[in-house]
């Protein structure tokens, strides 16, 4: 609690994506509620290291703590950036800048919150996607792909998210889902807040208008992460459709920003940083 009697906030965001003007003029003006306010940013800042690096800085220079989970723009190897950073070079490079400017990355310590609707557990994650999110009655992931081809709802990750040293992206996934449950074992009985730029579950993903695009949303693989851990709440970005769900009796929001064409067309005021401890 502040000296004029206010609390300090746990608030969320993603998809700032602040290569485009009027996103990053929406980062320009971010701001905390009071001094002690963390930030969690689930990832699609940027697609660009220096885009990121800005966006990223700015929060961290407002903000008590900054708790970061990369989305995968930030995982591209856009042209102009070093084409050397590719997959987990790239990961490593990322986790070294936020490192740098003091933001918790999923390479570190899970932070405790002890403010209001505490104390929690903060758990970003970065696990990416194995296409096993695929459209009702295709049974591969080539399938998958050859559908969503043939429909051109293909995602960018298939040209610009290099997965290596891993042979492929869900080979990537398979290994960050087996490190990340790990260190989820060695837990305390602390509620967990989970920051993930994909859902946990598939259900989020039953509203896209292209359902082939699920492929690239999340893993069957933690399904049951918010039944086995003691969740308070499971924070997401990715869809571009901000909202509250309820699963099992557990909240999860999705928090993001999106393009510009997306949130500028969305109905009523609304606000973009969310208390994910408060409800509403």
């Amino acid at each position: 609690m502040t000296e004029d009697g206010s609390e300090n906030r746990l608030l969320a965001v993603s998809d700032l994506h602040v290569s485009y003007a009027e996103n990053r003029a929406i980062v320009q003006e971010l701001k905390p509620v009071t001094p002690g306010d963390w930030l969690l940013v689930a990832g699609d800042v940027g697609e660009r290291l220096e885009d990121i690096a800005w966006a990223l800085g700015l929060l961290a220079g407002r903000f008590e703590r900054v708790v970061w989970t990369p989305g995968n723009h930030e995982l591209w190897t856009p042209p102009g950036d070093p084409p050397e950073l590719k997959g987990v070079a790239r990961y490593e490079h990322l986790v070294s800048m936020c490192r740098n400017l003091g933001i918790v990355t999923p390479e570190d310590a899970y932070p405790l919150w002890e403010g209001p609707g505490g104390p929690v557990r903060i758990v970003p994650l970065f696990l990416l996607y194995d296409y096993t999110f695929r459209p009702p009655g295709i049974p591969t992931k080539e399938a998958a792909l050859a559908y969503a081809h043939s429909t051109g709802v293909v995602c960018t990750d298939e040209h610009l998210l290099h997965p290596d040293p891993y042979p492929s992206r869900e080979a990537w996934c398979q290994a960050r889902v087996a490190l990340t449950e790990r260190r989820l074992a060695e837990l305390d009985d602390v509620p967990v807040v989970f920051v993930n730029h994909y859902p946990l579950v598939r259900e989020p993903t039953d509203v896209l208008w292209y359902p082939e695009f699920a492929q690239w949303c999340g893993t069957v693989a933690t399904r049951d992460w918010h039944r086995r851990y003691p969740t308070a709440a499971m924070i997401y970005g990715h869809l571009h459709i901000p909202r509250v769900t309820w699963y099992d009796g557990v909240r999860f929001e999705e928090v993001s920003l999106g393009y510009p064409r997306e949130w500028k067309r969305r109905p009523g005021p609304r606000t973009l940083l969310r208390d994910v401890l408060i409800e509403g």
